[in-house]
């Protein structure tokens, strides 16, 4: 599914980035875990979605839930663990405005690709 949307971007002339609050070198355990097309930038601390309002502190037993998954958000968020942001999908124009957006505070919903492309087509 991140294919279906970073070939069909890349060839509309946009560039496809993801933004994680992980340590960078779980980013890029990720990006290469599931060959990711485009580049997956770390965020420790979530400074840059607080600046989008994309932050949220984790509740204690939903922290807990992790801990017992064996999800060490405090290794991987590199001391961060109580602070993550939500799904969110922007698209950017060249001005830096954001013409379109998806944001989800259920992790497992993510934007739509063909909402996506349509959004990028809508920008000329």
């Amino acid at each position: 599914m991140r294919r279906a949307v970073a070939q069909p971007a890349t060839a509309r002339g946009a560039r496809l980035v993801a933004v994680s609050p992980q340590i960078p070198d779980e980013s890029i355990t990720l990006a290469e875990r599931h060959a990711l097309a485009f580049d997956v930038l770390s965020d420790i601390g979530s400074n840059t979605a607080k600046q989008y309002g994309l932050v949220f502190d984790l509740p204690d037993d939903l922290a807990a839930v992790h801990g017992k998954f064996g999800f060490d958000l405090q290794r991987v968020n590199g001391g961060h663990p109580r602070t993550l942001p939500p799904a969110a999908t922007y698209v950017i124009d060249r001005d830096g405005v954001i013409r379109w957006a998806f944001v989800d505070t259920d992790c497992t919903n993510r934007a739509e690709p063909a909402d996506i492309l349509a959004a990028l087509d809508a920008l000329d």
